[in-house]
């Protein structure tokens, strides 16, 4: 049987950590330019150097998005930054244009080529297709179903990547026109604005500032609002199908949502790979990722095409448990240095969670500042001195359960 690889998103140096740490075989990430993620944060010349070296520290794979699609007059300037690209000799590049395929073939024809959801394979002619072109692994439309994957894996062999967690896009493979055309920012060059979450009324032309609710049932209507994918009860059907790759999306997420999704992925394959034939879904993992912010879980088009695939009567996040702080020292006097991410008091009831699925419940004592000072609450992005459970270690972090629910 093959080890499939957890392949994790990061938005920073931060997150890259965090994702390496928590679990994931290898990371994508985006650079300055051409990676559709352009309010992700991103990383500069000198942070994927260091990208780079923290990979190769940790024995990890890094991948950098170049998926968007390109205008001519983004092609030279495309062609000078892969030529500042090819000192750092990253394990991949993930494309979606044919033509930044072409060019990544002439200017650096020795670095591996990953084919990106964007560009919508849905067969194994597709396929064929994009290997002959240079492309060893493929991430499928997300608009297939398990026995296509599993029919494309027979008749291929490239490597087979699927996404198995985060959000869906409700256009078909995420080649989305409508933030283009509403507000100028196109979701095909990194700058969604995300309009199929907003809130819509009808108009009478002749009736100006007066809004008529379009409602599909009390709440309004949601034709857009697609749900969030999550395959973890899934995972050895997706492995049996032939995949190589278990993607994560979010390089926008937060560290605590990469961490405690990781986490629960890295788990479950631990468990599969060990014994196949033994493994068994484990219910406490849908809830730890019930305790990231998520819309409605949904399996997507695995299990087959539904009427209600992608929409949900309620497009708010949710979640059970609220990201506090993260640990970022432990003192020589026992004690911990942690950094503020939402408000907490003494005697809150805290949950750390690390890597591996470790996890300690106990209650806040007493909160200190860095020069000794005691402190009424721990706020956000302040350094507070506290006492945590044994165990603890730089970079795990503290949540709560959420008092407005």
């Amino acid at each position: 049987m093959h080890q499939p690889e957890l392949l994790a998103p990061a938005g920073d140096l931060e997150k890259l950590r965090i994702a390496f740490d928590y679990g994931a075989d290898a990371a994508y990430l985006g650079g300055e330019q051409f990676g559709l993620r352009a309010l992700a944060g991103n990383f500069d010349l000198d942070a994927l150097a260091r990208a780079r070296e923290l990979a190769m520290d940790r024995g990890k794979r890094l991948y950098l998005t170049l998926n968007a699609y390109l205008r001519p007059a983004d092609m030279p300037v495309l062609a000078e930054y892969l030529e500042r690209l090819k000192p750092l000799e990253l394990d991949a590049y993930i494309v979606s244009d044919p033509g930044v395929l072409g060019l990544l073939r002439r200017v650096d024809p020795g670095r591996e080529i990953h084919l990106s959801t964007q560009a919508n394979t849905t067969n194994a002619e597709a396929v064929r297709f994009w290997q002959a072109a240079g492309v060893r692994r493929v991430n499928l439309a997300r608009e297939l179903n398990l026995d296509e994957i599993r029919v494309i894996h027979g008749e291929t062999e490239v490597e087979l990547e699927v996404f198995a967690h985060g959000a869906l896009c409700v256009a078909y493979s995420g080649r989305c026109l409508l933030s283009a055309a509403m507000t100028g920012r196109s979701a095909n060059q990194g700058t969604c604005a995300h309009p199929c979450r907003w809130r819509y009324a009808l108009v009478e032309e002749t009736r100006p500032g007066e809004y008529f609710p379009i409602e599909e049932d009390g709440r309004g209507s949601y034709l857009m609002n697609s749900r969030d994918l999550c395959l973890i009860e899934h995972l050895p059907r997706l492995i049996e199908a032939g995949v190589h790759s278990l993607k994560i999306e979010g390089r926008m997420k937060t560290m605590y949502y990469l961490a405690a999704v990781i986490r629960v992925y890295r788990a479950a394959l631990d468990r599969y790979l060990a014994n196949p034939a033994e493994y068994c879904f484990d219910p406490a993992w849908r809830d730890e990722l019930d305790k990231v912010s998520h819309r409605p879980y949904d399996t997507g088009f695995l299990l087959g095409a539904r009427d209600a695939l992608v929409h949900t009567a309620d497009s708010k996040y949710r979640r059970t448990h609220d990201f506090v702080a993260v640990v970022r020292a432990l003192t020589a006097d026992g004690r911990a240095l942690v950094e503020g991410r939402n408000r907490f008091f003494p005697g809150d009831r805290l949950e750390l969670i690390g890597p591996g699925m470790r996890q300690a419940e106990f209650s806040a004592g007493e909160l200190r500042s860095e020069s000794g000072e005691p402190l009424v609450a721990g706020q956000p992005n302040a350094r507070i001195v506290m006492d945590l459970p044994a165990g603890a270690r730089v970079d795990d972090l503290l949540r709560r359960e959420r008092q407005d629910r």
